[in-house]
């Protein structure tokens, strides 16, 4: 043991000593231009001004939480976090000796090649004069040229990249970890591990330094006034504050109210055809979000393309949960779309109706699909779409994480006024794209003091939506964690069991091939369980950008495979890659399950003569808090 830590003590050493090299490369190369930078006695005060008001923000910022009956630090005492990582560090290989010394030895080694070709260190003399370094990790948050063209920035940003490498590898090398449990280590292993990268803190991101010099600190007052209002407003900021209207630059398809109820209101979009579909489309889109995701704006809607291709569009609003509706299960979700249904066959006269669900109202449409099948009643729906829907949560990816008896208890305890904060969703949706959803914005917005976008996408996914508690945790406990919508009669809504095998309605199923939230894998396996036909299509990209891609917008591509297939493996294998949109090929197949037409007339226009509507889109309900 004393031999394994003199070895450990050498290397280490020796690791200083290069440092110590490097830390004096560094300032000789830097110097200059340090010097040049680096403000003058006539600048002092600007930065003194600087420091002030930072000073007097954070202060004004404290005294506004005070008043408030709110602890002044909103961040979180650190000492629970030391004591879990300290728990942590011991029970992992970390704290082997053999781990320890090979830790040091790769960082050795790491170190001795990195800033060899800064012409520093052991290896300086095998280093080309003039040669451009050769990094041995690359990661596109570091791309900026600023973290090669000095050894100390390569330094840094490479050894992080090493040290999680092997936080990532030991975590895969624990035994007796259950797969649940090593999945759940990986992903906050992940999540430390960005939250941890050079580039997130100011010392230690070259780009931060050099804006600062360049705007003698304007860029942290900046960034200090988006951290206070996401810290007062208890949520990330994404996009520009006031770029986006509701009804004016957003949601702005034209249509009316024509039915309302306390869960939902059901907008009725204006036809721009003469002759219309005779079998009208109903959208339900998922009540954790806003609907509107489906109407951004008149280019990428898919709601407005629809109406052009002579559907008769009717979309469901839903009501952003409050302390009256704690209550709500999936029974009155069920019922809700049920009632959709019927409301919209007996507004139009039609005996059925095109149906769509995006997400988790896709899982409810699976579910009222069954439950009109058991009460002899499935001749209501003339064909159902689902959009990045699962029916089977066996494989349903990283929102598995979240849905132990701990984590179940701990959302729980955050929905005691009978609903849970869309905030608390929309950052758990955040952490499972931490780089692009988090940290892009705190190196962007907070430490560089860029202005935000103007990106309707992003608007969308931070207007947020509460949900009801008792339906958000049974949906995550019995659909998610015990799987039961897949289990024939495990579940039941108003009385009447849930067996997906009973559909026998045609079915269009879309997935998105880099989907995280409903891995297409998932969503592949409803094909198992309905008996009807389906058509399945795997499209280009992910959650969102699957979806929402135009035919005009000439992007991405799906697959079809006229074939049966048992798994995704074997449909991709078989498949024919398409180019662009799948919007026509479901148009197509909407057409094949009923081609007659009526003329856009009567109550196919909502508010014309004896039509009396509630108001026009997009209604009140979606911009309820």
């Amino acid at each position: 043991m004393a031999d394994k830590q003199s070895d450990i003590g050498a290397l280490v050493s020796q690791l200083l000593s290069i440092q110590g090299e490097a830390a004096q490369h560094w300032f000789n190369q830097m110097l200059p231009d340090t010097a040049r930078k680096l403000p003058d006695p006539g600048d002092m005060a600007d930065w003194f001004d600087v420091a002030r008001r930072l000073q007097n923000m954070w202060l004004e910022f404290q005294e506004q939480r005070v008043a408030a009956g709110l602890p002044p630090n909103p961040f979180a005492d650190p000492s629970k976090w030391i004591q879990l990582a300290t728990r942590l560090y011991r029970q992992s290989p970390f704290a082997d000796q053999q781990q320890q010394e090979k830790i040091w030895a790769d960082g050795l080694a790491l170190w001795e090649n990195v800033l060899g070709q800064y012409g520093v260190g052991p290896k300086a003399e095998e280093a080309e004069k003039g040669a451009k370094p050769n990094l041995p990790r690359e990661d596109r948050r570091f791309a900026d040229p600023k973290w090669r063209d000095q050894p100390f920035f390569a330094v840094v940003h490479q050894t992080y990249l090493m040290i999680a490498e092997q936080l990532e590898a030991i975590v895969d090398s624990i035994d007796g970890l259950s797969d649940e449990r090593r999945e759940q280590m990986r992903f906050v292993t992940r999540v430390l591990v960005e939250a941890l990268s050079p580039a997130n803190f100011p010392l230690t991101n070259p780009t931060v330094l050099e804006r600062t010099l360049e705007t003698k600190g304007e860029n942290l007052v900046k960034g200090m006034e988006h951290l206070l209002t996401d810290l007062k407003r208890g949520q990330l900021t994404h996009t520009q504050p006031g770029a986006f209207k509701l009804g004016e630059n957003i949601a702005v398809t034209p249509g009316d109210i024509v039915y309302q109820t306390p869960l939902f209101q059901l907008i009725q979009y204006k036809p721009t055809t003469e002759q219309v579909l005779e079998t009208p489309l109903v959208i339900f889109p998922p009540w954790i979000n806003r609907y509107y995701i489906l109407d951004l704006n008149p280019k990428k809607s898919f709601i407005r393309w629809a109406v052009e291709q002579g559907l008769t569009v009717f979309v469901v609003s839903w009501k952003s949960a409050d302390s009256s509706m704690g209550g709500l299960t999936q029974d009155d979700y069920i019922r809700a779309q049920i009632e959709a249904i019927d409301v919209v066959r007996k507004r139009l006269r039609v005996p059925s109706v095109h149906t769509l669900g995006y997400c988790v109202a896709g899982t409810t449409l699976a579910a009222t699909l069954a439950v009109l099948a058991r009460r002899e009643q499935a001749d209501k729906v003339a064909s159902a779409t689902f959009f990045t829907a699962q029916v089977d949560f066996e494989n349903a990816g990283d929102l598995k994480l979240f849905v132990d008896d701990i984590q179940l208890k701990f959302i729980e305890q955050l929905s005691e006024d009978g609903y849970l904060d869309g905030r608390y969703l929309a950052a758990t949706f955040n952490l499972l794209r931490g780089r692009d959803l988090i940290w892009n914005y705190v190196v962007n917005n907070y430490l560089l003091g860029e202005d935000y976008p103007a990106f309707d996408l992003l608007y969308w996914n931070g207007d947020t939506t509460n949900l009801p508690a008792r339906w958000h945790k049974e949906y995550l406990r019995d659909l998610y964690r015990d799987n039961k919508l897949a289990i024939p009669d495990a579940l039941s809504a108003d009385g009447t069991p849930i067996d997906l095998t009973r559909i026998h309605t045609p079915a269009y199923i879309q997935a998105g091939r880099e989907d995280h939230i409903s891995p297409p894998d998932s969503v592949f396996r409803m094909t198992r369980h309905l008996r009807g036909p389906t058509r399945f299509v795997l499209a280009g990209s992910g959650h969102i950008a699957g979806v929402i891609n135009p035919p005009s917008a000439n992007k991405y591509q799906y697959w079809l495979n006229g074939e049966p297939c048992g798994t995704l493996e074997e449909f991709t294998a078989g498949a024919t890659e398409y180019p662009g949109s799948w919007w026509p090929d479901w148009i197509d197949w909407i057409r094949s399950h009923g081609a007659g037409t009526v003329a856009a007339k009567g109550k196919r226009k909502p508010g014309g003569k004896n039509d009396e509507v509630i108001e026009p889109a997009p209604g009140r309900y979606v911009t309820a808090r």
